[in-house]
């Protein structure tokens, strides 16, 4: 009995706090469903925090560099408008102190303006698609509520001293730029993190359509950052950024509280409730709560992570999928702004809040993308699809989007569903199947590895895609959407080998029933 005793204290005692206090309160231990409700919601909060803080620098952009509006009313995707190109000739002479009145802040509201913001970018999401595939192999080998925690606590840390940057005056480039890179290596803690954790605790059944609509942190955090962001923008725009770096930094904590991280971590059987390595009373021995050496998973190495099959097509695919979607994430709010819709300009702070209605049709788009690939058992044709259906969607919105308000959200929302349902498909479920796939004999520890590996190889195309963004919107918009369009189609053939095996497949299976069917019930005679 002693043992028995000496193994209840050792769960108990590698708990997080937050849980323990949960079952003080309780007077009894929590369900398996239970922790995976906490499972999904802290990690739920703790993402949409990461895209939050990550949001704000999109609605800043049109208050650091209020370039002149795209002046042209030729909106064909194929004819560009030098009216659209040029810059306000004069600026107005600013204060110490920034305002909205005040054309801008140095050295963003200069001639090259624009395409310093794109540098921004690009040293932001450099560093956090290489910081990515560290994250993934530290992950693997460390306590990932730790190490998620510390990844929060610096997100919030420069997030907020961007922002400091406002009250300090601060106008000398290099310190916006070392800023955003650090931002951006304590960023990509979070992603092979929460879907490790999420893959942990979750079965391949269902789980297109959990990481469907569990991936809506994603669409949540981009709004409630935009919005957040757009409603201090008037108050100066430091408050854009320092607001959203505490809530991430406070979520660090809820996570260091709350967050159980494996069911092994909380002496939980995946099949049931209990300790995990304890056999049920009348069972006879018991098997030891921690395994030998031998015994241990070892993490899986870079290189065999990429050998895995179906890793590196859906890595490829995703780098142009990003791209496209965070052009999106980066510009979209520019771009409003700086468009002529219904024959009016619209406001920064209006552009903003209309932004989030692309994050809206994200929402449905990720679930809708799980739900369809659970039922078809195929992930790539579904991923393909919406991809291609993303090129008429943004042909659209960039030709009809300016008719008016109304015709711009229903054609905003559709393109944020077609754009933004592959993209969570394949960082989520995707990932996570890969990350368990028979090819590993079962070890459970390449989950962080293979998702760092996609989403890091993603994350290379999101940031040459808004950096490219900066150069070519100052020639003309059309082009920006040219290139989207270009990525959205290799994307999907990028998928192609896959789409094919699947439908393969699903020939051969639609075959082997027939010659079930056809065969019937055998007579007797």
């Amino acid at each position: 009995m002693g043992s028995l005793s000496e193994s209840e204290s050792d769960v108990n005692n590698r708990k997080p706090y937050g849980i323990r206090f949960l079952e003080w309160i309780r007077r009894k231990p929590l369900s398996y469903k239970a922790h995976q409700a906490t499972v999904l919601l802290v990690t739920f909060l703790a993402y949409a925090n990461y895209h939050a803080s990550r949001k704000t620098t999109s609605i800043i952009k049109s208050a650091l560099d209020p370039l002149s509006p795209d002046g042209g009313s030729k909106f064909n995707l194929w004819n560009r408008s030098r009216s659209s190109t040029r810059r306000l000739s004069t600026r107005v002479e600013r204060t110490n102190l920034w305002s909205l009145s005040s054309g801008g802040w140095d050295p963003f509201d200069a001639a090259e303006g624009t395409s310093l913001l794109g540098e921004l970018d690009l040293a932001f999401l450099g560093v956090y698609a290489g910081g990515m595939y560290f994250s993934g192999q530290l992950g693997d080998r460390t306590d990932l509520r730790i190490f998620l925690t510390v990844g929060m606590l610096g997100t919030g840390l420069f997030t907020s001293l961007f922002g400091v940057g406002y009250w300090a005056n601060i106008h000398v480039f290099c310190y916006y730029l070392i800023v955003q890179m650090l931002a951006g290596l304590f960023q990509s803690t979070g992603w092979p993190s929460v879907v490790a954790v999420v893959g942990n605790w979750f079965g391949k059944s269902k789980r297109g359509l959990i990481m469907g609509i569990w991936n809506a942190h994603t669409s949540v955090g981009n709004i409630s950052g935009s919005l957040i962001a757009s409603a201090l923008l008037s108050y100066g725009w430091g408050w854009s950024l320092v607001v959203p770096g505490l809530i991430i930094a406070l979520s660090g904590l809820v996570v260091f509280l709350f967050l159980p991280v494996n069911p092994e971590s909380v002496g939980i059987d995946k099949e049931g409730d209990g300790l995990s390595s304890l056999k049920k009373v009348g069972e006879g021995t018991t098997v030891p709560l921690l395994k030998s050496a031998s015994e241990i998973e070892k993490a899986v190495g870079f290189m065999e992570a990429w050998r895995i099959p179906g890793v590196a097509p859906f890595a490829f695919c995703l780098f142009f999928a990003k791209l496209v979607a965070y052009t999106f994430l980066y510009w979209l709010p520019f771009y409003i702004s700086h468009t002529v819709i219904d024959g009016k300009y619209l406001s920064s702070t209006t552009a903003g809040n209309l932004s989030t209605l692309f994050d809206m049709g994200g929402v449905i788009g990720g679930i809708l993308a799980g739900h369809i690939s659970d039922r078809l058992g195929a992930r790539a044709i579904t991923a393909a699809s919406f991809m291609y259906c993303s090129i008429p969607a943004l042909y659209c919105y960039r030709n009809y989007g300016h008719s008016s308000i109304t015709m711009n959200v229903a054609l905003m929302f559709i393109t944020g569903m077609f754009v933004n349902g592959p993209y969570a498909l394949i960082t989520t479920a995707v990932s996570a199947d890969l990350g368990t796939h028979s090819s590993l004999n079962g070890n459970s520890r390449a989950l962080a590895t293979v998702t760092a590996i996609i989403d890091g190889t993603g994350s290379v195309g999101a940031a040459i895609g808004p950096l490219l963004t900066g150069y070519l919107s100052a020639k003309s918009w059309s082009l920006v959407f040219v290139m989207l369009m270009i990525s959205a189609l290799i994307a999907g053939l990028f998928l192609t080998r896959l789409v094919i095996a699947e439908v393969n497949e699903k020939i051969e299976e639609s075959r082997s029933r027939g010659r079930i069917t056809t065969r019937g019930p055998v007579l007797e005679v």
